[in-house]
């Protein structure tokens, strides 16, 4: 039976108008959300870099507005149209336009399409779902697109940029899970033994990384999970080893690229693009149960920096924009 929906409930909206760009917490109604088939009550949501540029307006993420912010969410069905679902499954979903073309997941109610909404996979509870969130299945989805494309532990270390973000930090610890000698690449000297701690085996400053400018280096690494773009990025194309793959799936660092054609056509190396947001609902279907069983992350205790409500979302944004954040923080709704 479905569950009555509360008149008037908390969200986290960003408005654009005469009076500015400014994120609020204020009290909504159903009908003031986009539409969908399943209507569910969200129990935890995520922060990303993304849900940070569009909660400042730092980049243009948002398509209209007042919209939601929270390109993640976890949940309890209590109203479905939809054959697939019914009050009391628990669901999940991660990008899919969330907060983007419509309402995301920084609210107490949230109305979904069906076509996106995934089912929490045994092995997770909500709380692991939003601590994984995006970050965690676009460094999974990058590790999957790895391995289709033939990359395998026995090639060699895989470096990991960015690695005390979000992505970076699940990404060391699904490697590490899945049988790969991981190398972290970061700025934050002073979290090498957290970076230890999730399964890095050599970590890097960035600080102190010289790549060199020939179109080809020394070839150091098997492959790498990239979400830092830019200079950092043109560096490791230089530097993977023959028919390397390189997941790039971040801009924090920029979105300019210098390189040759050369680390393409002389080792075989692989630049494969990932856009979790829009992966195909076939795929996650295949990575979520991974996420829940073999390549669940072991130290999520670790990687979950906090869990923080509505109220706290501003003062976080600004901070994540400045390289402060470690790990994911969690929103409980």
């Amino acid at each position: 039976m479905n569950e009555p929906v509360p008149a008037r409930f908390r969200a986290y909206r960003v408005h654009n108008d005469d009076q500015g760009y400014r994120g609020l917490v204020e009290e909504v109604g159903l009908d003031d959300l986009a539409t969908g088939d399943v209507t569910i009550k969200v129990r935890y949501s995520g922060i990303n870099y993304k849900d940070a540029l569009a909660g400042t307006g730092k980049g243009k993420i948002m398509r209209s507005y007042p919209m939601v912010g929270g390109i993640d969410v976890a949940g309890t069905v209590v109203s479905s149209e939809s054959e697939r679902f019914s009050p009391g499954d628990e669901v999940l979903v991660t990008g899919a336009g969330l907060s983007e073309t419509r309402d995301g997941g920084y609210a107490e109610y949230l109305r979904l399409d069906s076509n996106w909404v995934v089912p929490l996979p045994n092995g997770l509870s909500a709380l692991d779902a939003m601590t994984i969130g995006t970050a965690g299945f676009t460094a999974a989805l990058s590790l999957y697109r790895m391995e289709i494309n033939g990359q395998r532990p026995e090639q060699g270390p895989i470096i990991v940029t960015g690695a005390t973000g979000g992505v970076g930090s699940i990404a060391i610890d699904i490697l590490a899970h899945a049988g790969y000698e991981v190398h972290a690449i970061s700025g934050k000297e002073e979290q090498f033994g957290w970076l230890a701690a999730l399964g890095a085996e050599e970590c890097i400053s960035r600080h102190e990384l010289e790549w060199g400018q020939r179109p080809l280096e020394s070839a150091r690494w098997a492959g790498c999970i990239d979400s830092v773009g830019g200079d950092t990025l043109s560096g490791v194309c230089a530097s993977i080893k023959p028919w390397g793959n390189i997941a790039a799936c971040g801009l924090a660092g920029g979105i300019g690229l210098k390189t040759t054609v050369m680390p393409f056509i002389i080792r075989g190396v692989s630049l494969i693009g990932i856009d979790s947001p829009q992966c195909p609902y076939p795929i996650r279907e295949q990575i979520w149960p991974k996420l829940a069983k073999e390549w669940k992350p072991r130290n999520l205790d670790m990687i979950r920096n906090r869990v923080v409500g509505l109220d706290d979302l501003n003062d976080i944004f600004g901070g994540m924009l400045e390289g402060n954040s470690l790990g994911r923080i969690v929103v409980e709704l």
